[in-house]
């Protein structure tokens, strides 16, 4: 029930139950694709129920995951340019907002700097949940610094006494979406998300990333393997669709329940 002189939701913030702001996701990706392919099931998934969703892009992946243009004969700028238009529909297409810290790839090196502008969109847009890379990837340095400075990033926005504009946060759960190379990158699939509702949504973002077109298919499989995973772990009588699709996640923090499931 929500009281007479209780004030109204910012009109940004749709009201979610009780008339409170709407769930905020907050997803932080070292590359302009990574968001798609990794976690764009969970991007439009929470979307879809209205929440709110902002993808913090540290780069545009324009030297190191853009050797369509380089062999175009692109130049530097020309890539970044087409790489942010592609993202931007991608993140459109998800119903997302995106950001771009344009930090520069290949490498992605952490900094103060970095770190405290993401303190400062953490702070801004009070995520109840983080998704990002995991600690571990030995074909690419610039995951791994993503993952230290979201992680950090979400410890100092906690922090009363740390500087900066914004209410400080709570400690969302943060959940690491999978690697391209997961067997190589310590990860395991803790969490399996059905993504079957949103999979037309997932693809059609993924195809706006033409830079990188000999992706589309390998996680379309993907989606199609984590979905038999999810099916075998759920038990036989959820209603599944026959062809489910799913996306894998792992936990750095401790699930809080009040009952186990």
């Amino acid at each position: 029930m929500t009281h007479a002189n209780a004030p109204a939701p910012e009109p940004s913030d749709p009201p979610g139950e009780g008339g409170r702001p709407a769930r905020s996701t907050l997803v932080v990706t070292a590359h302009a694709g990574d968001f798609v392919w990794r976690a764009g099931g969970a991007i439009a998934l929470a979307a879809s129920r209205g929440e709110k969703v902002t993808i913090a892009c540290l780069t545009f992946g324009e030297r190191g995951e853009s050797a369509k243009a380089w062999r175009e004969g692109r130049k530097l700028d020309e890539i970044k340019a087409m790489r942010r238009e592609e993202a931007e529909k991608a993140a459109a297409t998800l119903g997302a907002e995106v950001r771009f810290f344009d930090a520069g790839d290949y490498p992605l090196t952490a900094t103060a700097e970095l770190t405290d502008r993401l303190v400062a969109v953490c702070r801004e847009t009070q995520p109840d949940v983080v998704l990002t890379h995991p600690t571990e990837d030995p074909y690419n340095g610039d995951h791994p610094a993503a993952n230290r400075m979201a992680l950090e990033a979400r410890v100092l926005a906690q922090a009363i006494g740390y500087p900066g504009e914004g209410e400080i946060i709570g400690a969302p759960p943060v959940f690491y979406f999978e690697p391209h190379q997961p067997e190589m990158s310590g990860f395991r699939p803790e969490v399996l998300l059905d993504i079957t509702e949103v999979w037309e949504t997932k693809r059609k973002a993924m195809e706006c990333l033409g830079a990188q077109q000999h992706l589309w298919d390998y996680y379309t499989d993907l989606a199609v393997r984590r979905g038999v995973q999810l099916k075998r772990n759920a038990g036989p009588n959820l209603g599944l669709a026959h062809k489910t699709m799913a996306e894998a996640y792992m936990r750095p923090y401790p699930q809080i329940a009040r009952e186990l499931a």
